[in-house]
């Protein structure tokens, strides 16, 4: 019988392979994708991100709620799935929208409407997206939406409009009456020749407050008929040298007060201008009152000029001028400025507001030049716009 031996086996070399970690470590920019991939969806706003040429490149479930889908709307275009309407239901031009942006835009006037004939209130914002820094470096990468539901918002103003609406129409008789009654008591003491300065400084400040009272009512009874969607534009021919030369002679009286003068300057060539003229005349008046409040010396200067299928007016003063802070917030409802110049005059902050809410109407772009203690220029440009019924000239 043949003698085995057992010999000691060799390890079995090492399999290279066998050791090899075959788990890819996730990389710095799958981090990072991973990460604002997070942190988008636990935003409770509606995300979305397109690409220059609108497809949508990010989203999270927020916009997927609002978008009312259930399915990925990644590769798709934003101009098929997001359906805008205004106040009135016109079909809002979304890329007409997002190409004429330049930084950031903002509104909460839209609604998007479902396929089932539902719509929900909606504030929208809008702002491009760049990368790099500087001018050779800067390239435009697409836009971001940011996607709210506002329709309950947007209920309780509207009963809050409704209230407003009501409590102005309600004051609105008995202030006047009482503006009539004082403005005969003043006339009457000044005829009677009673020299007692308490009476008349009194009667004055009665007076005074009352009217301040009453501006305040018609404010407020604009701005909610605005907010309400409830005011109509009606379309008429306005000869623009004969509305400037108008407000210069309401108001001439009124800066000869204040011992400013209130200059005119026209474009010789300015033709018919198809608006709204009380609308147009208001917007005005509220940039001339403001303007001749806040010019304590100097001149305030109302202007036009023919600017291409409208006319372009302006309101120019010599006055305490905004600070720059103040410029960007002076149209928001109910501001009035820190200055301790602007506390001195009375004001409700809704004149600037409800100016803005009108221009809106109008389709008409407002601009404001400022500097502090150096004035103001406002300036409005009111296009042409066509009458109720008019037939479309691009059909």
């Amino acid at each position: 019988m043949a003698k085995t031996t057992n010999k000691p086996k060799k390890p079995a070399a090492k399999s290279s392979k066998q050791h090899t970690n075959t788990t890819k470590k996730p990389d710095k920019a799958d981090i990072e994708r991973e990460r604002l991939s997070s942190l988008i969806n636990s935003m409770a706003d509606g995300v979305i991100a397109i690409d220059s040429d609108g497809k949508v490149v990010i989203t999270n479930g927020a916009a997927l709620d609002i978008l009312d889908s259930n399915v990925s709307i990644s590769g798709k275009s934003i101009y098929r799935i997001l359906h805008l309407v205004d106040q009135s239901r016109q079909k809002v031009d979304l890329r007409k929208v997002i190409k004429n942006i330049k930084g950031t835009h903002s509104t909460r006037d839209w609604l998007i409407q479902y396929s089932d004939g539902s719509e929900v209130n909606l504030y929208l914002s809008i702002a491009q997206v760049r990368l790099g820094y500087g001018k050779d470096t800067e390239h435009m990468h697409g836009y971001v939406l940011l996607l709210r539901d506002i329709t309950r918002e947007k209920s309780l103003e509207e009963e809050r409009d409704e209230f407003i609406s009501v409590v102005s129409h309600e004051l609105r008789t008995p202030i006047a009456i009482s503006e009539g009654n004082i403005s005969n008591a003043v006339f009457l003491f000044k005829r009677s020749g009673i020299n007692d300065p308490v009476v008349e400084n009194a009667l004055e400040q009665a007076h005074e407050q009352i009217t301040f009272l009453s501006g305040m009512m018609n404010d407020l009874a604009t701005l909610s008929r605005a907010e309400r969607g409830k005011l109509n534009v009606e379309v008429e021919a306005i000869n623009a040298h004969e509305l400037v030369n108008q407000l210069v002679s309401t108001y001439q009286n009124d800066a000869k007060d204040k011992g400013i003068e209130l200059k005119c300057e026209l474009d010789p060539h300015l033709e018919l201008l198809h608006s709204s003229k009380l609308y147009v005349k208001e917007v005005l008046q509220n940039f001339i009152t403001n303007s001749i409040k806040y010019t304590e010396k100097g001149s305030v200067t109302i202007g036009a000029k023919s600017r291409e299928n409208g006319v372009e007016f302006f309101v120019r003063d010599t006055g305490i001028g905004i600070g720059k802070s103040d410029r960007e917030k002076v149209f928001d409802k109910f501001f009035r400025s820190e200055d301790y110049r602007t506390r001195q005059n009375s004001g409700t902050g809704l004149g600037l507001y409800v100016t803005m809410k009108l221009a809106k109407l109008l389709h008409a772009e407002i601009d404001l030049e400022s500097q502090l203690n150096h004035g103001s220029t406002f300036t409005v440009y009111v296009p042409n716009l066509e009458p109720a019924g008019a037939p479309d000239k691009t059909a």
